[in-house]
């Protein structure tokens, strides 16, 4: 088969990424480096100054300085040259270095310059950020430690452009030009290189088992697609998590932070937040070591908006009997309640044949109970990780280095349901050698989902439990029970059905059905809950619960490696012409079938989901993707024009190699005034959870996009669109609900004939400008884009007829809601196997094409006053016609942030103020579908610093008014969060 190696490929990973990286040492050479010192003050305190950035001008060779201001700088250019100081607040000063006699002293003034800062992630090279050719945004050390944000992760919510959707408090993804979803495929973050992504989960982990607080140095966010240059992930931006270094920040640092939330004590009752860190950093000449450690723990946010999306005016509902109205709605399907999932249509009985206002042969759509997510997760929140990295300056001034990184956490994410992740553990491995102008990094990710569960299938299942010991224990169990209830209350209450006691019937026929339902709070919904969650299968007989042999299991159990391999090298030098960069990566993920969410679909249908004698479920599956890319740039007219070109080369064994182009020009048109004209095109191939999942999950099994999947299976070509099986459904109950009511219908049944899956594309124009105006006093930051996408991914859900060929008959009346029912056929009602309900993650249909634009201002407003702002605003072309399943834009229109603070508005006190707004937008999921309305914040801090003392202290607010808001239909309520944050930086240091 084309789409896994087998076990005779397994060696393939072994040796494979350095046997890669061993090809590029080779060409690569050392030579002895000199080393200039110095120490950095300021000019007005005469204090130390750590994190000044020490450049020789016009080059890349750079250093930061340490805590007590020192700093070593180690380069093979020759004397004279110019060494560059520039720090946030300060100004620039240069200083010509002619010889090594003596250790220079440095004082730098204060003054804030705008513009000046250098990023790396735009074009994999150091560079100005006005002058960067795609647009950029920088959280540097000294804005992360003054924004009034709880987290230096939560303050990526104030960067242009920067949609945050907040998910837990350990999990937070940010996203960028629309089409935003919680586990999101589209937006890359990265840590010091290695990508953040959990592979099986599907979800970012940057702020779950990335930087500490303490170890951050900046974070650069690239809004818009980055494929040309980072391939995979990238195609809607990345945030790229960059760490200090123990060659320039040692000592001791400790940061503790204690804070309130559920302030109001409408979810849960006031509770404590509590962040602990340590770091602390080494350096001995040209060996260097740090380590951080970091636990926070608290009560989470609370998922529980009681708002029904299957109102009783939709065709999924009763819209025939407007008596069951809101309250009374029996289809309901509530935003965070689980187990009534009556859109997907797997928690949905029909119950058939009933006699309402003398009308027979009527059918009532009910959705069983269900359980409210605040019952069946943990509130409790924690986030324990803890990394080691370990460097050498080699001869020349290379640098070697390991790092590992490994997490554990606690909390609750979306994906396409709830997830209660309980000790997740992710470890990362990283070997990097790097120079002036080369970068090999190799890494390794492991993952372990450990005692986590699936929300949904555990309502599904307690609710399955529904009954007493002789209950058979079925969906169609309830709906009988439901359905003598309802008929004995109508013979009780003059003996028939009407608009006048349908709506009391209903709720009496609820309640008799769920008589022996296992209730929230009690000892037996605990122990039940607690025997489910072990359960490694979703919809399956399982033994283990005695008398339910129809009782599946919720827990997600998922392990997965993967193993990278990049390289660059940067030949401007060789070939002085012009600026060449060349590079390349290779990335396999090695997948450990569980038996529920993945399988080795080596092994027969009916043996996928049974394990082996040793336990497993058949050979590990891989998948794999290689890439490579060149970067040329030239300046020209005295460096005021510098062009760029890129280009790209993907492949996956999956599909089609992809070629990647990105062509951009920047142009200077005045000292520090900067307008640039991108166009690039992008390619993401399908993630691992989006290409090879096949999960029980309950009656809706989820399937992966390569279609060697749905051998035998049958939803690519033998399947109806779930929206013509609601629409049929709905017209043949209205016309009596007979077989040749559905046959006279069955021209509403639309054939899905989902189409090979195929990588999604993006073709992205973008202008911008950035510019320093009014003698350092203005900077403007402007960009503007237009994106159109082709294939984009999402997910259908499609009914397959059981043993039938769509455009039969007999595939007709298997889709009738009737089935569902337990009722047998009679004399003029012909029975049914039924069908089989798949949720396909699949390419659209139709281009769809978004635009925007973002504008950034920072005013130096008077001495060290700032003010800042940026509004962001994004829009979809709707489609020329309907498309398969909702595209999920997800995106407000507009959205803002506002800014006023002073670092220090008298000796050592500073303070910021931040203003966020934004637009009412719709939301699409396959969970929830529902508006999410506007909302704003105001975030505010104050902060103290000691320097004799070497610590700072910080006290504010993120949400100080306590405004509840959501940021995603589904998502938990957000309330105030008040902190005090006390960071001792430096001690112990040389």
């Amino acid at each position: 088969m084309n789409h896994a190696y087998n076990s005779k490929h397994h060696t393939v990973k072994k040796g494979f990424f350095f046997f890669f990286a061993l090809f590029l040492l080779n060409v690569l050479h050392a030579q002895d480096a000199i080393e200039i010192s110095g120490l950095v003050t300021g000019q007005d305190t005469k204090e130390a100054l750590n994190g000044v950035t020490v450049s020789i001008k016009g080059t890349k060779t750079q250093t930061v300085t340490a805590n007590d201001g020192s700093f070593k700088l180690r380069t093979k250019e020759k004397l004279p040259f110019t060494l560059l100081f520039t720090s946030v607040g300060f100004a620039p000063q240069e200083i010509r270095v002619n010889t090594l006699d003596s250790k220079l002293d440095v004082a730098l003034a204060t003054q804030t310059v705008l513009g000046n800062a250098v990023v790396i992630t735009a074009s994999r090279v150091r560079e100005s950020i006005l002058k960067s050719p795609v647009a950029i945004e920088k959280l540097d050390i000294k804005a992360i430690k003054e924004s009034p944000a709880p987290s230096f992760y939560d303050a990526l919510e104030n960067v242009k452009g920067v949609q945050m959707t907040t998910s837990s408090l350990t999990f937070k993804v940010p996203n960028t030009r629309g089409f935003n979803i919680p586990n999101n495929f589209r937006f890359m973050q990265l840590v010091d290189g290695v990508d953040m992504q959990a592979a099986t989960l599907g979800v970012p982990l940057g702020n779950a088992i990335g930087p500490t607080e303490l170890d951050i140095q900046s974070v650069e966010i690239t809004p818009g697609a980055a494929s040309a240059l980072y391939g995979m992930n990238a195609i809607n931006g990345m945030a790229n998590l960059l760490t200090k270094s123990p060659f320039t920040s040692q000592g001791l640092s400790v940061y503790q932070k204690t804070g309130i939330n559920h302030v109001d004590g409408l979810d849960y009752s006031p509770s404590i937040l509590t962040e602990t860190s340590l770091r602390y950093a080494k350096a001995f000449n040209r060996f260097a070591f740090k380590l951080n450690f970091g636990y926070m723990q608290g009560t989470d946010w609370s998922s529980n908006t009681r708002l029904d999306q299957n109102t009783a005016n939709l065709k999924s509902a009763n819209p025939s009997f407007p008596e069951l109205n809101g309250q009374f709605n029996t289809a309901f399907d509530g935003w965070n309640k689980y187990g009534d999932d009556a859109l997907a249509g797997s928690n949905v009985v029909s119950i058939g044949g009933l006699t309402i206002n003398g009308k027979n042969n009527q059918t009532l759509r009910v959705a069983r109970t269900g359980y409210w997510e605040k019952d069946l997760i943990n509130p409790k929140a924690d986030n324990l990780k803890f990394d080691g990295s370990f460097y050498y300056k080699l001869k020349g001034g290379s640098e070697l280095s390991y790092a590992y990184r490994v997490g554990k956490m606690d909390g609750v994410f979306q994906r396409g349901n709830k997830v209660q992740l309980d000790n997740v553990i992710v470890q990362n491995h990283k070997i990097e050698w790097k120079g002036s102008d080369f970068l090999i990094r190799s890494y390794v990710s492991l993952e372990n989902t450990g005692d986590s569960y699936n929300v949904k299938p555990l309502a599904d299942n307690l609710d399955l439990y529904s009954g007493g010991a002789t209950d058979t224990k079925t969906a169609t169990s309830w709906g009988t029970k439901y359905k003598n209830a309802l008929l004995a209350y109508a013979a009780a209450n003059g003996g028939a059905l009407s608009s006048a006691n349908l709506a009391a019937a209903t709720q009496y026929a609820r309640t008799q059905a769920d008589a022996s339902r296992v209730k929230p709070g009690t000892p037996e919904f605990d122990a039940l809950k607690a025997t489910i969650i072990k359960i490694n299968n979703w919809d399956i007989k399982s033994s283990a619960i005695p008398d339910a042999p129809e009782t599946g299991g919720a827990a997600l159990l998922q392990m997965s490696r993967l193993y990278h391999t990049e390289a660059q090298w940067d030949l401007s030098k060789k070939v002085k012409v012009l600026d060449l960069l060349v590079g390349g990566d290779a990335r396999i993920y090695e997948l450990i079938p569980d038996g529920n969410n993945f399988v080795d679909f080596d092994r027969p249908i009916e043996e996928r989901n049974k394990p082996e004698k040793d336990g497993s479920f058949g050979s590990n599956v891989y998948y794999r993707k290689f890439g490579a890319f060149t970067q040329a740039t030239k300046t020209f007219f005295d460096q005021k024009l510098k062009l760029f070109g890129s280009l790209r080369y993907d492949y996956n064994p999956e599909f089609d190699p992809k070629f990647t182009p990105r062509l951009a020009a920047v142009y200077t048109i005045a000292q520090k005034h900067n307008i640039r004209f991108t166009y690039q095109q992008g390619y993401r191939f399908p993630s691992l959870f989006e290409a090879l999942s096949y999960v029980n999950n309950g009656r809706v099994k989820r399937v992966g996009s390569l279609s060697y999947i749905n051998q035998g299976l049958g939803y690519l070509e033998n399947s109806y669109t779930q929206a013509s099986v609601v629409n049929f459904n709905a017209a043949v109950s209205a016309a009596g609900n007979s077989d040749s009511a559905a046959l006279a219908s069955k021209g509403l049944l639309q054939v899905a004939n989902l189409p090979k899956a195929r990588p999604e594309s993006i073709r992205s124009f973008e202008v911008g400008y950035k510019g320093v105006l009014f003698d350092n006093k203005v900077l403007i930051d402007l960009d503007a884009y237009a994106n159109h996408y082709e294939g984009f991914l999402g997910q259908l859900q499609v009914y397959v007829p059981k043993g039938e060929t769509v455009g039969s008959d007999a595939a007709v009346l298997a889709m009738l809601d009737r089935n569902r029912d337990a009722t047998a056929a009679t004399a003029t009602t012909a029975a049914s196997k039924g069908q089989d309900r798949y949720r396909v993650y699949t390419n659209a249909k139709n281009a769809y094409n978004n635009f925007g634009s973002a504008l950034g201002v920072t005013y130096n407003l008077y001495k060290k006053f700032t003010v800042w702002g940026n509004v962001s605003y994004n829009k979809m072309e709707q489609a020329s016609g309907t498309d398969i399943f909702a595209t999920a834009f997800n995106t407000p229109e507009w959205f803002t942030n506002v800014s006023f603070g002073n670092r220090e508005v008298v000796k050592n006190v500073g303070f910021n103020i931040v203003w966020h707004w934004q637009d009412a937008f719709l939301w699409e999921s396959p969970l929830v579908t529902g508006d999410v309305d506007a909302y704003n914040t105001i975030d505010a801090q104050v902060n103290l610093r000691l320097p004799k003392l070497k610590s700072t202290v910080k006290a504010g607010g993120a949400n100080i008014l306590n405004h509840r808001y959501i940021q995603y239909a589904g998502g938990p309520t957000l309330g105030a969060l008040y902190y005090v944050a006390i960071t001792v930086d430096g001690i112990l240091g040389k």
